[in-house]
Protein backbone atom coordinates (compact mmCIF):
# COMPACT_ATOMS: atom_id res chain seq x y z
CA UNK A 1 0.00 0.00 0.00
CA UNK A 2 3.26 1.96 0.73
CA UNK A 3 3.13 2.26 -3.31
CA UNK A 4 0.32 4.58 -3.55
CA UNK A 5 1.32 6.84 -0.61
CA UNK A 6 2.42 9.44 -2.94
CA UNK A 7 -0.83 10.27 -5.11
CA UNK A 8 -2.04 13.40 -4.78
CA UNK A 9 -5.27 14.25 -2.77
CA UNK A 10 -5.19 10.38 -1.57
CA UNK A 11 -8.00 10.26 1.05
CA UNK A 12 -8.05 6.73 1.75
CA UNK A 13 -6.30 2.99 0.92
CA UNK A 14 -8.66 0.02 1.02
CA UNK A 15 -7.87 -3.33 -0.38
CA UNK A 16 -10.83 -6.43 -0.15
CA UNK A 17 -11.62 -8.95 -2.14
CA UNK A 18 -8.08 -8.62 -3.48
CA UNK A 19 -8.54 -5.26 -5.28
CA UNK A 20 -7.03 -1.70 -4.60
CA UNK A 21 -9.34 0.70 -4.33
CA UNK A 22 -7.82 4.21 -3.52
CA UNK A 23 -10.71 7.20 -2.57
CA UNK A 24 -9.30 10.45 -3.95
CA UNK A 25 -10.62 13.89 -3.01
CA UNK A 26 -12.97 14.82 -6.01
CA UNK A 27 -11.19 18.43 -6.37
CA UNK A 28 -8.00 16.70 -7.32
CA UNK A 29 -9.32 13.96 -9.62
CA UNK A 30 -7.12 15.05 -12.85
CA UNK A 31 -3.99 15.48 -10.42
CA UNK A 32 -4.16 12.15 -9.15
CA UNK A 33 -4.79 10.37 -12.42
CA UNK A 34 -1.57 12.15 -14.01
CA UNK A 35 0.54 10.99 -11.33
CA UNK A 36 -1.04 7.65 -11.79
CA UNK A 37 -0.25 7.55 -14.83
CA UNK A 38 3.51 9.29 -15.27
CA UNK A 39 4.95 8.27 -12.12
CA UNK A 40 3.42 4.80 -11.24
CA UNK A 41 2.81 3.57 -14.86
CA UNK A 42 -1.03 2.56 -14.89
CA UNK A 43 -0.91 3.25 -19.09
CA UNK A 44 -5.04 2.17 -19.29
CA UNK A 45 -8.03 3.63 -18.54
CA UNK A 46 -10.37 0.73 -18.83
CA UNK A 47 -13.62 2.08 -17.29
CA UNK A 48 -15.46 4.68 -15.37
CA UNK A 49 -18.49 3.25 -13.59
CA UNK A 50 -20.48 5.10 -11.68
CA UNK A 51 -23.27 4.23 -8.82
CA UNK A 52 -26.13 5.15 -7.21
CA UNK A 53 -26.47 4.97 -3.22
CA UNK A 54 -29.25 6.21 -2.48
CA UNK A 55 -31.12 4.65 0.43
CA UNK A 56 -27.88 2.38 1.54
CA UNK A 57 -27.42 1.73 4.99
CA UNK A 58 -31.07 2.44 6.15
CA UNK A 59 -32.87 0.11 8.54
CA UNK A 60 -34.48 -3.08 6.62
CA UNK A 61 -31.80 -3.66 4.75
CA UNK A 62 -30.06 -6.89 4.39
CA UNK A 63 -27.44 -8.63 2.21
CA UNK A 64 -24.47 -11.05 1.89
CA UNK A 65 -20.98 -11.28 0.65
CA UNK A 66 -20.59 -14.32 -1.78
CA UNK A 67 -17.66 -16.18 -1.37
CA UNK A 68 -15.28 -18.20 -3.98
CA UNK A 69 -17.66 -20.88 -3.25
CA UNK A 70 -21.12 -18.98 -4.37
CA UNK A 71 -23.92 -19.12 -2.21
CA UNK A 72 -26.42 -21.09 -0.93
CA UNK A 73 -30.01 -20.24 -3.01
CA UNK A 74 -31.73 -21.91 -0.65
CA UNK A 75 -30.54 -19.84 2.43
CA UNK A 76 -31.51 -16.79 3.31
CA UNK A 77 -29.34 -13.96 2.16
CA UNK A 78 -28.41 -12.79 5.68
CA UNK A 79 -29.08 -16.31 7.75
CA UNK A 80 -31.63 -14.68 9.73
CA UNK A 81 -29.68 -11.93 10.93
CA UNK A 82 -30.18 -8.24 9.26
CA UNK A 83 -26.82 -6.91 8.65
CA UNK A 84 -27.41 -3.37 7.71
CA UNK A 85 -24.02 -2.59 5.20
CA UNK A 86 -21.25 0.30 6.26
CA UNK A 87 -22.68 4.02 5.64
CA UNK A 88 -21.50 5.43 1.81
CA UNK A 89 -19.63 8.96 2.66
CA UNK A 90 -21.77 10.60 -0.23
CA UNK A 91 -24.59 9.43 -2.67
CA UNK A 92 -22.78 8.85 -5.76
CA UNK A 93 -19.44 7.22 -6.55
CA UNK A 94 -17.58 7.89 -10.00
CA UNK A 95 -14.76 4.79 -10.16
CA UNK A 96 -11.98 4.61 -12.47
CA UNK A 97 -10.57 1.40 -13.34
CA UNK A 98 -6.56 1.96 -14.31
CA UNK A 99 -4.45 -0.97 -15.59
CA UNK A 100 -0.46 -0.93 -16.05
CA UNK A 101 -0.05 -2.90 -18.95
CA UNK A 102 4.17 -3.78 -18.43
CA UNK A 103 6.36 -6.61 -17.20
CA UNK A 104 4.91 -5.57 -13.66
CA UNK A 105 0.84 -5.45 -14.44
CA UNK A 106 -1.20 -4.35 -12.13
CA UNK A 107 -4.81 -2.69 -11.59
CA UNK A 108 -6.32 -0.22 -9.44
CA UNK A 109 -9.61 1.30 -8.62
CA UNK A 110 -9.69 5.32 -8.21
CA UNK A 111 -12.94 6.43 -6.74
CA UNK A 112 -14.28 9.83 -5.89
CA UNK A 113 -17.65 10.07 -3.56
CA UNK A 114 -20.00 13.07 -4.87
CA UNK A 115 -23.25 14.16 -3.30
CA UNK A 116 -26.33 14.86 -5.57
CA UNK A 117 -25.21 18.42 -8.07
CA UNK A 118 -21.73 18.22 -6.90
CA UNK A 119 -19.46 17.99 -10.32
CA UNK A 120 -16.12 16.42 -11.04
CA UNK A 121 -13.44 17.64 -13.17
CA UNK A 122 -12.69 15.38 -16.56
CA UNK A 123 -9.84 13.43 -16.52
CA UNK A 124 -9.85 13.59 -20.64
CA UNK A 125 -6.84 15.11 -20.89
CA UNK A 126 -5.31 12.01 -19.05
CA UNK A 127 -7.16 9.55 -20.86
CA UNK A 128 -8.68 10.37 -24.11
CA UNK A 129 -10.94 7.20 -23.63
CA UNK A 130 -13.03 8.72 -20.89
CA UNK A 131 -15.12 10.84 -23.25
CA UNK A 132 -17.55 8.33 -23.84
CA UNK A 133 -17.18 6.83 -20.01
CA UNK A 134 -18.03 10.22 -18.46
CA UNK A 135 -20.65 10.75 -21.09
CA UNK A 136 -22.29 7.29 -20.63
CA UNK A 137 -22.44 8.57 -16.27
CA UNK A 138 -23.54 11.75 -17.05
CA UNK A 139 -26.80 10.61 -19.44
CA UNK A 140 -27.76 7.78 -16.83
CA UNK A 141 -26.74 9.20 -13.47
CA UNK A 142 -26.92 12.54 -14.14
CA UNK A 143 -23.43 13.19 -13.05
CA UNK A 144 -21.53 16.14 -14.25
CA UNK A 145 -17.63 16.09 -15.79
CA UNK A 146 -16.49 20.00 -15.47
CA UNK A 147 -14.48 20.66 -18.52
CA UNK A 148 -15.94 17.80 -20.45
CA UNK A 149 -15.75 19.36 -24.35
CA UNK A 150 -18.74 17.23 -24.95
CA UNK A 151 -21.25 16.73 -22.31
CA UNK A 152 -24.40 15.29 -24.46
CA UNK A 153 -26.64 12.18 -24.24
CA UNK A 154 -25.00 9.53 -25.66
CA UNK A 155 -27.19 6.33 -25.10
CA UNK A 156 -30.77 8.15 -24.32
CA UNK A 157 -32.95 10.54 -26.99
CA UNK A 158 -31.35 14.22 -26.69
CA UNK A 159 -35.25 15.70 -25.42
CA UNK A 160 -35.12 12.43 -22.52
CA UNK A 161 -36.09 14.25 -18.94
CA UNK A 162 -33.94 12.93 -16.26
CA UNK A 163 -31.24 9.78 -15.85
CA UNK A 164 -32.68 6.57 -15.78
CA UNK A 165 -30.03 4.71 -13.62
CA UNK A 166 -30.78 7.24 -10.52
CA UNK A 167 -32.61 5.32 -7.96
CA UNK A 168 -34.92 8.07 -7.59
CA UNK A 169 -35.85 7.98 -11.34
CA UNK A 170 -39.70 7.21 -11.51
CA UNK A 171 -40.22 4.07 -12.53
CA UNK A 172 -42.72 2.58 -15.47
CA UNK A 173 -45.62 5.07 -16.97
CA UNK A 174 -43.70 6.27 -19.93
CA UNK A 175 -45.77 6.66 -23.23
CA UNK A 176 -44.24 4.30 -25.96
CA UNK A 177 -42.91 7.48 -28.26
CA UNK A 178 -43.69 5.49 -31.48
CA UNK A 179 -47.35 4.73 -31.37
CA UNK A 180 -49.84 6.55 -33.51
CA UNK A 181 -51.09 8.08 -31.30
CA UNK A 182 -48.38 10.63 -30.89
CA UNK A 183 -49.10 13.42 -33.86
Amino acid sequence: MTEYAGVPGLVETREAYGEVTLVIDPARIVEACTYLRDVAGFNMLSDIAAADYLGWGEPGVAGYIGTSDGRDLNAPGSQGHARVPDPKPKRFSVSYHLLRISDDPARVRVQVWLDDGESVDSVIRVWPAADWFEREAWDLMGIRFEGHPNLVRLLMPDDWEGHPLRKDYPLGGEPVRFSEEEA
